[in-house]
């Protein structure tokens, strides 16, 4: 039986063996160390080590100080850009984890088989980035090990079900991970001096467990699917109960389908995002043939979601809010102008959806509409009754957050160095 993440059977094939795709069709994937194109540091890489030395300092600030030390948070406004950036929207843009595992495995679109993996990184990284995010948005940071322990859930709470799902979810992922972790070390684990003895233990409990996984990964690729959709519309139950506090555009009871409809249209555009500025940074070829049949997918995604959003703002009556001269109603029209009108056109032109730059900006505006979409709910919309005014984020937040995303993105880089997850060039070979 094929693993349907590393091709391999019971774990018998050295790293270059050639991942099945389940009809024949092979691709070849190494660690990029051994692909020998590009250097681990660059120009790029020493800028965003500077960025996240800068945001391990607000870090260690945060956690010796306390959160008020280094946040414009109150009582008013207990959570602001760390929730709304690094967690809300990261939730949002890890969703290519889930969207080409179902279009590959489930729906067996072999084409596609190769940005599985990079989604899959990507995924699995940004949910533990976002479980960090909740921890350093903590007050009482040390009490996050209670959502783990029966006697502390709340059932009734829509945080509980994200929280649940999340800790689940981001254990599949890891899970989901393991075969490439096994593909990468099986036969090749040579530990130095005396702790050689473990060479063959370890390499054994590899193989058994990559025999395991080869048996149970489509159930694990499955639960992925059905635990994503149910925390990605949970985010929006969060703010289904503040309804005198969120922003009449944004609020309406359907919020939890619309997070996920845009959750299902960025997924896709994330994927082709994130390897488009891959196949750059890595000195690759672009995999157009791939991406741009996957962008013809995304027009139809942010169809569905922007019909779901106009029939509720008309039903509800509040479209005029829109034409208000207020910071809202201009970012709501950034938000589906930039975010969704104009990506559907071009990803409907077949001419530029098979250039790299058109299709590139078209992705990059559902990347960015969908984190405004996000900032709207959670800061832009959200007023609270009592508040003297606006959240406007202390510059350590900025800093921290923008720190977050350059550790993503080396750890990211680091990872694909080492482990097989991008394709050899041309490395295809038909059974």
């Amino acid at each position: 039986m094929n693993n349907p993440i590393n091709g391999s059977s019971a774990g018998a094939l050295p790293l270059n063996a050639p991942e099945a795709t389940g009809h024949g069709d092979h691709e070849v994937c190494l660690p990029l160390a051994e692909q020998g194109r590009v250097p681990f540091i660059t120009p790029g890489v020493m800028v965003l080590m500077g960025f996240a030395a800068i945001g391990l300092l607000v870090l260690a600030a945060r956690f010796i100080f306390g959160i008020g030390a280094v946040t414009n948070l109150d009582n008013q406004y207990p959570w602001g850009l760390w929730i709304g950036i690094d967690v809300a929207t990261g939730v949002a843009l890890a969703a290519g984890g889930f969207t080409t595992a179902f279009i590959a495995h489930v729906l067996h679109q072999n084409r596609y088989h190769e940005i599985v993996r990079p989604a899959l990184l990507t995924a699995m990284l940004g949910y533990t980035f976002v479980a960090l995010g909740v921890v350093v948005d903590l007050g009482r940071y040390y009490n996050i090990w209670h959502v783990l322990v029966p006697k502390y859930w709340q059932g009734n709470s829509a945080l509980f079900e994200v929280g649940m799902c999340v800790c689940i979810y981001l254990t599949v992922l890891y899970i989901e991970f393991l075969p490439i972790v096994c593909e990468r070390f099986i036969g090749r684990i040579n530990l130095p001096g005396p702790l050689g003895a473990l060479n063959g233990p370890l390499d054994k409990i590899l193989r058994l467990a990559d025999a395991a996984l080869n048996k149970t990964i489509t159930f694990f690729i499955i639960m992925g699917v059905v635990l994503s959709c149910a925390h990605q519309s949970s985010l929006g139950t969060l703010m289904v109960i503040a309804p005198t506090k969120l922003h009449a555009l944004w609020y309406t009871p359907i919020l939890p389908l619309q997070f996920l409809l845009s959750a299902f249209a960025v997924g896709l555009a994330m994927a082709i995002f994130e390897s488009l500025i891959a196949s750059r940074s890595f000195k690759r070829p672009f995999e157009m043939s791939v991406l741009s049949p996957l962008g013809r997918m995304i027009p139809f995604l942010l169809t569905i979601y922007f019909a779901a959003k106009l029939i509720d703002l008309v039903n509800r009556g509040v479209l005029p809010l829109a034409l208000e001269p207020t910071l809202q109603a201009a970012t709501f029209w950034i938000e589906i102008i930039g975010g969704v009108l104009l990506p559907i056109f071009i990803f409907l032109i077949h001419g530029l959806r098979r250039r790299p730059g058109w299709l590139f900006a078209a992705a990059a505006m559902v990347v960015l509409g969908v984190a405004l979409n996000r900032v709207n709910v959670f800061i832009i919309g959200y007023k609270p009754l009592f508040g003297d005014g606006p959240y406007v984020p202390a510059i350590p937040e900025v800093l921290l957050t923008i720190g977050f995303i350059s550790i993503l993105t080396l750890v990211y880089r680091a990872w694909v160095f080492i482990f097989p997850i991008l394709p050899v060039e041309g490395g295809h070979d038909n059974a």
